[in-house]
């Protein structure tokens, strides 16, 4: 006959909280190793070949480059309507471009092109696409990678935009 006087069971064990610690504990150490990693210099900044992140003389920090290097040469002020009917405004816009000395008077021959490819991109925006709060980086990159491609590979650094006004 089995006995009724011990049926209760044994109090359950609370879990473990060792294995939680050990991630914590895991995961500050891989923050503080990515942390060192970013710091130190390790890991280089930027995107691949051609990224708006790599700053100025493409991918070198601007630290390395001779500043007697740099020369600035003013793209031609653009003026474009935007929007349409009594929504129509004016954007003014002027610039500079960051370039190598040895490649100034090749991105000075080609300035016409460079206004032209300017002129375009900026007759195709919307009003809602210049007051967006992102606007202005979107239209730099977008800008810079044109005026890269019309002058060819390493010609141009960056783009300064010295005057942005919408009326």
């Amino acid at each position: 006959m089995p006995e009724t006087g011990d049926t209760e069971t044994a109090p359950e064990a609370k879990p473990s909280k060792r294995p939680l610690m050990i991630g914590i504990v895991l995961a500050l150490l891989g923050a503080a190793a990515g942390f060192y990693t970013m710091w130190s210099g390790l890991i280089p900044l930027g995107g691949g070949h051609g990224s708006i992140a790599q700053g100025p003389a493409a991918g070198a920090a601007a630290s390395d480059m001779p500043m007697g290097d740099l020369v600035f040469v003013p793209v031609v002020p653009v003026v474009v309507s935007v929007g349409q009917g009594a929504a129509r405004s004016h954007l003014r816009f002027a610039a500079e471009l960051e370039v190598k000395a040895a490649h100034k008077s090749d991105v000075e021959n080609l300035m016409p092109r460079i206004v032209d490819v300017t002129n375009t991109y900026l007759r195709a925006l919307k009003l809602a696409d210049i007051e967006d709060a992102q606007a202005l980086i979107r239209l730099r990159a977008q800008l810079l990678r044109r005026m890269q491609v019309v002058t060819g590979e390493g010609r141009i650094n960056d783009l300064l935009i010295m005057e942005f006004v919408l009326n």
